[in-house]
């Protein structure tokens, strides 16, 4: 390909390179676009093997020009978790982590779990990974601090709903607690989360033998039963060193006998001392960019999620570029951002724990999926060749309504969700599994920018198998194929043979574990659908519910069932509602639900 270079400016940009299909396989950023890319194309007899594979590929190129490098590099991380483009370092994991807000800005503060952070003057305690130390922090607190749940302004006095009644809340919208009482209560709420159990507990001793003093002694039961569960709360928290404040911790393996780019990485939250949260990734890096390379690209696109860094990140490997890397951060967090390598103390026992921990994820993900693996799973089901990905088929219908279909893709050990996909089945009326499925693969296929999985995995028995291998004949696709029944389990082969796969074998616990998943994935996409179309037509039915109220109800509350819990007076309060409105929906609804 003769790559003319003369109109590209010398100024900082991101560049992208493109394959056939106008297909995304590479983003880069760059000081001078014109001198790295001249670095690609004039100079490619200097590439390293694997580079050189990458610039065969390219068919086109195009640029953005920013106006600095600090704009390159977000620009860079956004379109790379766009794109996710095949020899760039990508994190598969694409989902934001849960924080804990406590709404400080608001008079009557309430504390909700929210995965987007924004600079609104509230505090935000985490990231919570995975989320079941969150949702038991969440719990006790509702449970002993009794603070409102509610998203109402609370601007004027209303009547208490039933949390006031079930005696889970203090009720400030009636009232019924001052606000000196309540922020003391916030307050409190804050040094929980915070894990500073001695002033704490110490506020809450002498709450107590005031209330006793004062002959208050319900009350003062109340506070000594509270203190015993935050006591017990306090135990279970992983309490590793109070001094060491705010840490992310990053672990990293990489087998330098391998050959291969790939790495595993385990980063560890600490935050006001108590580890809070711990996640495993494992990189895939076609380029073998080097371990400063490989760090720099991890810390840009973790980061890049929504979630606050921490003000010192423990590491055994200084990312490259760490200049531009902390002013970036800096950006993000309003605080300057240290890099540190350890070489004593308590940190560095925190990352060679880190460190180990990536070591034994990165053998997992070796043993489990490794080439003599797959190399065993294309002889045992006769295929063309060791599969690297697996994409799974299925469809969902209910006597013919709301019928979709849905593609999965499972490769190197993991899902891949980039590539899943779900179709609302338009071609076919009423019940025909056969040419449902047809039509899912071929119009999935259309949809996945020329990717192509090396096997093809139908649940369902022949009938499927069949339609399945002439949609991909029409598709001009030429991959391995086979169907996985249940009851018993077992695989349909092309060639008419049938493997049984209730052996326990790890082949066949990986194609039942490939089925299941599209099948949760079609099922639950399905169940949406129908729930939706079943919520809208029960709103329909309620006199002077229009299509504008009727979002505005499920906009509010979000479910019939949470409309059908909800008091009138909540209901009432809408924009668009009154007292009478309110009266007709609960009684519908009520009626409804009794049919």
């Amino acid at each position: 390909m003769a790559i003319d270079l003369s109109q590209v400016p010398a100024k900082p940009g991101v560049y992208l390179f493109k394959a056939s299909g106008d297909r995304i396989i590479y983003v880069g950023k760059a000081k001078n676009l014109k001198n790295r890319l001249r670095s690609y194309f004039q100079g490619s007899s200097k590439l390293d093997v694997r580079k050189a594979s990458m610039v065969g590929e390219i068919k086109d190129f195009s640029y953005i020009v920013t106006g600095n490098e600090l704009e390159a590099w977000i620009l860079e991380a956004n379109l790379i978790k766009q794109y996710k483009p095949k020899f760039n370092i990508v994190l598969r994991d694409d989902k934001n982590y849960p924080y804990l807000k406590v709404t400080v800005t608001e008079e009557w503060p309430r504390v909700e779990v929210v995965r987007k952070i924004t600079k609104d003057g509230n505090l935000y305690f985490g990231p919570y990974i995975p989320a079941q130390a969150m949702w038991e922090a969440l719990g006790f607190i509702r449970r002993n601090f009794l603070i409102r749940t509610c998203g109402h302004l609370l601007d004027k006095p209303m009547k208490p709903c039933i949390q006031y009644q079930m005696k889970r809340c203090y009720a400030p919208c009636a009232r019924k607690i001052g606000i000196k009482e309540y922020m003391k209560m916030v307050n409190d709420i804050i040094l929980f989360l915070k894990g500073e159990k001695k002033g704490l507990l110490e506020r809450l001793e002498k709450k107590m033998r005031r209330y006793s003093g004062e002959m208050r002694y319900e009350e003062a039961a109340q506070v000594r039963d509270s203190i015993g569960r935050l006591r017990k709360a306090f135990e279970s928290q992983k309490i590793i060193a109070p001094e060491l404040g705010d840490l992310d911790i990053v672990g990293f393996f990489k087998d330098k006998n391998e050959g291969s780019g790939d790495a595993s990485i385990n980063i560890l939250f600490i935050r006001n001392g108590m580890m809070i949260g711990a996640k495993d990734f494992f990189i895939d890096d076609q380029l073998n960019s080097g371990d400063t390379e490989i760090m720099r690209s991890f810390i840009e696109l973790f980061y890049s999620k929504e979630i606050l860094p921490a003000s010192t990140i423990l590491l055994n490997t200084m990312p490259a570029d760490k200049a531009s890397l902390r002013t970036w951060l800096k950006s993000r967090k309003e605080l300057r951002v240290m890099f540190e390598i350890p070489h004593e103390g308590k940190k560095l026992e925190l990352l060679e724990m880190a460190n180990e921990n990536a070591r034994l994820h990165f053998g997992a993900k070796r043993k489990a999926h490794s080439e003599e693996f797959m190399d065993k799973m294309g002889i045992r089901f006769n295929l063309q060749k060791p599969p690297r990905s697996i994409g799974a088929f299925d469809v969902s219908t209910l006597f013919g309504s709301e019928s979709v279909g849905a593609l999965i893709w499972w490769e190197r050990g993991e899902f891949r969700k980039e590539h899943y996909r779900h179709v609302r089945i338009k071609w076919v009326e009423g019940m025909d599994d056969y040419s449902m499925m047809y039509e899912t693969i071929v119009r999935a296929f259309r949809n996945l920018g020329g990717n192509v999985p090396d096997l093809i995995v139908i649940d369902g028995g022949t009938g499927q198998l069949e339609i399945a291998r002439r949609a991909l004949r029409d598709s001009g696709i030429d991959t391995d194929i086979l169907s996985v029944a249940k009851k018993p389990d077992r695989a349909f082969l092309v060639d008419g043979g049938i493997v049984d796969l209730e052996d326990r074998n790890g082949s066949s616990l990986l194609l039942k574990k490939v089925r299941d998943e599209v099948h949760r994935f079609v099922i639950t996409f399905h169940r949406k659908l129908r729930d939706k179309r079943l919520t809208e037509s029960l709103l329909e039915k309620i006199p002077g519910i229009g299509k504008k109220r009727r979002l505005e109800l499920l906009r509010h509350f979000g479910s019939i069932e949470n409309i059908r819990k909800a008091a009138p007076e909540e209901i009432a309060k809408i924009k668009g509602f009154n007292a009478i409105i309110s009266g007709t929906i609960i009684e519908h609804l009520k009626e409804r639900n009794s049919e």
